[in-house]
């Protein structure tokens, strides 16, 4: 039992405008969230920046979105409104990102000034937002423990110890939560030892979500937590070619992860009763690794596979317009290497279950050589769409690059109605025999 988590705040709300929250155990002994005396099962999503994205979060049955930072909330939607004002009217609540800073971005733990100036603009934020009644908790930190490290920077836990304290005494109102990316049992150990005033834990993990519940139990966990990020299996847990570029899953295959890891770890597997909810990752698009990897919509606002997932475990019914059934991308380039200048065929498998038309779009672009840590930014590789030769259906011919490297061809197949699937595979173009060579 966590203490002093159950907030009796009756006349705080009248008096702020705050939501009154508690943190609790349910009936069935199942850690949950309350909101104004009501069970608030996390039905969550990171991201929902762009406009029209948490509209269509509601339209999916989702009421929950985490940010990362505390300027998400300020940003303007459609007719001007702040994303957090629009989250409230839709009855969405929000745990708002305090971006606790990196030491691999040489920020210096041992620094009096460094650490008096954040905590100076975080105590400022949560003042700012206190009050707002679509707050749910405080998300403080993402992975600011060091995202590959087996048990976590000591200084920054211990840091991270001291903005929870101080954050509790600002706003006794809300639990703080703090994310870290999960490598172990090895963290989670000094978090324990490290941040015994944070109120729930949030995991970033992958290929690992449908199991967190028992790691943590196993690791001796025993407060509530949350999966921040999950969904597809990542770059760095998928097969690669003999070259190393991994195998990106088809958005129907990551539709499947996305489903099977939320059940399994919020309903089926053990430590499920420490499970306050999820939050799918992205409820958007970016560039990591792939265009494609993460995102679980297209720049156009078209849903992929995993939208639909998170729908039927969310409601338990799948939408009114389901995205079109993506069952496999095949080529003689899949995977392998190929001479330049090389036409090849290239073909997808795919049906729609609402018998919708389907067009597609095709795309050789180059692999990305960028070597991001803990999802930040990357450059949009170049993109060859004079490559593709011919077939705007489910069968095309492009030509290889002449210029040797590393590529990928894309398919993108939409319904015309909202929905889309995608798919792609690596290929490397070899250089050219040298004439005279000895073969």
């Amino acid at each position: 039992m966590l203490a002093g988590l159950l907030l009796t705040a009756a006349g705080v709300r009248a008096e702020t405008g705050a939501a009154e929250v508690a943190l609790r155990p349910n009936t069935n002994g199942d850690w949950r969230f309350f909101v104004n005396g009501q069970e608030f099962p996390v039905r969550g999503v990171g991201g929902a920046e762009a406009p029209g994205l948490l509209e269509q979060l509601k339209e999916a049955g989702g009421n929950c979105v985490r940010t990362w930072g505390i300027h998400t909330l300020e940003a303007k939607l459609e007719g001007g409104a702040r994303f957090i004002d629009r989250a409230h009217e839709l009855g969405i609540m929000v745990i708002p990102g305090l971006w606790v800073q990196h030491e691999r971005h040489g920020f210096d733990y041992g620094d009096p000034a460094f650490i008096a100036s954040q905590r100076t603009q975080l105590l400022a934020q949560v003042r700012a937002y206190r009050d707002h009644p679509a707050v749910l908790a405080w998300g403080l930190g993402n992975e600011m423990e060091g995202p590959a490290s087996p048990t976590g920077s000591v200084v920054v836990l211990q840091e991270v110890e001291e903005l929870a304290k101080l954050i509790k005494q600002e706003d006794p109102q809300h639990p703080v939560m703090t994310v870290i990316a999960f490598t172990g049992a090895g963290k989670v150990a000094s978090v324990m030892q490290h941040c015994p005033s944070i109120d729930l834990l949030g995991l970033n993990t992958y290929g690992a979500a449908a199991g967190a519940g028992s790691a943590l139990q196993a690791a001796g966990w025993s407060k509530p937590f949350a999966i921040t990020e999950f969904g597809v299996s990542g770059f760095w847990e998928v097969g690669k070619t003999d070259w190393g570029a991994p195998y990106e899953p088809t958005s129907q295959e990551k539709g499947r992860s996305f489903y099977a890891a939320h059940r399994m770890v919020y309903e089926l597997n053990p430590g499920k009763h420490l499970c306050v909810g999820t939050f799918a990752f992205l409820w958007g698009w970016k560039q990591e690794k792939t265009a494609t990897w993460f995102g679980m919509f297209l720049p156009s606002l078209e849903k992929l596979a995993p939208v639909d997932a998170m729908a039927k475990v969310w409601t338990g019914q799948w939408p009114t317009n389901r995205c079109p059934n993506l069952a496999a991308l095949t080529s003689p380039a899949a995977g392998q290497r190929v001479a330049p200048g090389a036409t090849l065929p290239a073909s997808v498998v795919v049906e729609d279950p609402d018998g919708d038309t389907l067009v597609f779009d095709w795309m050789v672009s180059a692999e990305s050589t960028e070597q991001s840590v803990g999802g930040e930014s990357e450059s949009t590789p170049a993109s060859f769409p004079e490559l593709v030769a011919g077939g705007a259906n489910a069968h095309t011919r492009f030509r290889t690059p002449d210029m040797p490297g590393r590529y990928r061809l894309f398919v993108t197949v939409r319904d015309q109605r909202g929905g889309a699937a995608t798919a792609n595979f690596p290929f490397q173009v070899e250089p050219r025999p040298t004439p005279g060579a000895q073969p």
